[in-house]
């Protein structure tokens, strides 16, 4: 099950949410019962089964169990042995990276294999934390069932936001009077509308009516159309997984991160990353960037003082393509990002001494409207589709096919009444075409435009022969095929 993606599920957190409104009004929603809540969603969520390999399925949750005691065992043998930096430090970040390595790696290695679960990557960060900041000797090795209620919280597993250990433990063990419990309502109840708006009208809405229309064509202009789509539906959808995950965290008491903060209106690339996914790229600045630029300096890696900023873009966000997976956009994006964000990084420097780009209203519109523009083209890396074939847009069925008539339906998702045609192959020779115009009712009362849009034709005199005929039905103009085709005619 996937969490906040349809009403199914907000149906099923009324089973934690209304409890929790109890509890909290008399102010006993407390760490407790968010531990017991966030086993119990755990166990509905993680039922299903993982095919570890072909045709040997386990139970989702034993996936779930086995990495919880893997980096719990992580985290405890690296506190124990004294947090220090060196070897020990990198063979913890390695032994906490091997299960999303997995999970990334082995259905490459071993197509039809499954590893990993629904929010692994968001989990791996949240354990990494942990390990920078023992070895940071920021925060004691965490007790058990806080370390994986940091790691487990049902509300954020699967979406993020990507919360931080210290920040969470102040959250998770604190006791809400019931004045501080209407004050987390409050925010919750704002969010879950935003929530709703974001992702289930502005990002729905853009899906239907502008993304997929753009995707089922192959032009440059439909590309592009469907580059500023793209940019805005994944917005709308993901700002509004945030705004779920964050306003059941404000129900439990936990004040989990906002990740974004109106990042369209960005005046530079860098200022994007402040606003955009806000935890991932904090993350990666503090345990990735900083670091390196650290280590760099210190140990005077480079000749030139702005060559480990590059280099240290390159590397975080590198990393970050990287952990979105092993294909190539992924990489591409991440690679793109540094790119921009090097570029900047040289410009500002140089700006300083010329002046040459000033603050002002004009220069500040200018600039939130050319970074909208690289933005969204990295967002088209980012969804693959640059050189991809156009997606297919009919929904069809063939019903019936023998030696006195064939009959089916076809249906345009994009012009919803519009008439489309069929045409009709023996093999690979083009037999006829026809248009898919006659009324049913049913059609119509599912939801498929006005109705007219099915087919009832004899069937062509060269196939009723004794020979078999394997006929195929496409979308006229296209070798897009009808579902259920091709089907085999053969008359006695």
């Amino acid at each position: 099950m996937i969490p906040y993606a349809d009403f199914t599920y907000f149906g099923l957190l009324l089973y934690a949410a209304v409890p929790t409104l109890i509890l909290g009004l008399f102010g006993k929603a407390g760490w407790r019962w968010a531990a017991l809540v966030t086993a119990g969603m755990l166990l509905v969520q993680y039922h299903g089964l993982l095919n570890i390999r072909p045709h040997f399925p386990v139970r989702e949750i034993w996936i779930v169990i086995g990495f919880a005691v893997w980096q719990w065992a992580t985290v405890s043998v690296f506190a124990k042995s004294g947090a220090r930096g060196g070897w020990p430090f990198y063979v913890a970040v390695a032994a906490s990276l091997l299960p999303i390595a997995a999970s990334k790696f082995f259905p490459v290695a071993s197509p039809g294999s499954e590893f990993g679960f629904l929010g692994i990557s968001y989990i791996t960060f949240r354990a990494l934390d942990v390990v920078f900041c023992l070895r940071d000797k920021v925060i004691a090795l965490p007790g058990t069932l806080d370390f994986l209620m940091f790691l487990f919280f049902f509300p954020t597993i699967s979406a993020g936001p990507i919360d931080r250990y210290q920040r969470f433990a102040a959250d998770w063990r604190k006791t809400r009077t019931r004045a501080e419990f209407l004050v987390d309502l409050d925010g919750a109840v704002y969010r879950i509308f935003r929530g709703f708006l974001y992702k289930f009208i502005l990002a729905a809405l853009i899906k239907q009516y502008w993304l997929e229309r753009a995707a089922s064509s192959g032009s440059f202009t439909a590309l592009v159309s469907y580059m500023y789509a793209y940019s805005f539906y994944l917005f709308f959808d993901f700002a509004g997984y945030s705004a779920f995950a964050i306003a059941l965290s404000y129900l439990f008491g936990v004040h989990t991160p906002e990740n974004f903060d109106r990042p369209f209106l960005a005046r530079n690339i860098r200022d994007f990353w402040n606003r955009w996914h806000i935890t991932l790229s904090f993350w990666f600045r503090d345990h990735v960037y900083m670091r390196f630029l650290y280590a760099a300096m210190r140990g005077k890696w480079f000749a030139h003082k702005e060559v480990a900023p590059i280099a240290g873009y390159f590397l975080a966000f590198g990393l970050m393509g990287l952990w979105h997976g092993p294909e190539l956009h992924y990489i591409a994006y991440g690679f793109y990002q540094a790119v921009l964000l090097s570029a900047f990084h040289i410009f500002s420097r140089w700006n300083k001494v010329h002046s040459y780009w000033r603050d002002g209203l004009a220069s500040r519109v200018v600039a939130i409207f050319i970074t909208f523009q690289f933005v969204c083209f990295g967002l088209l890396i980012f969804s693959g589709r640059i050189g991809a074939a156009p997606l297919p847009h009919f929904a069809s069925k063939i019903d019936h096919t023998d030696c006195a008539a064939i009959s089916g339906w076809i249906w345009d998702k994009n012009d919803v009444d519009a008439e489309a045609h069929v045409e009709l192959w023996d093999g690979d020779q083009y037999v006829i075409s026809f248009p898919a115009n006659q009324f049913r009712e049913d059609l119509r009362d599912a939801g498929y435009g006005n109705g007219r849009h099915a087919f009832n034709i004899p069937t062509p005199p060269q196939l009723r022969d004794q020979r078999p005929h394997t006929i195929h039905l496409r979308v006229a103009g296209t070798k897009q095929e009808l579902t259920d085709s091709p089907r085999v005619i053969r008359c006695q």
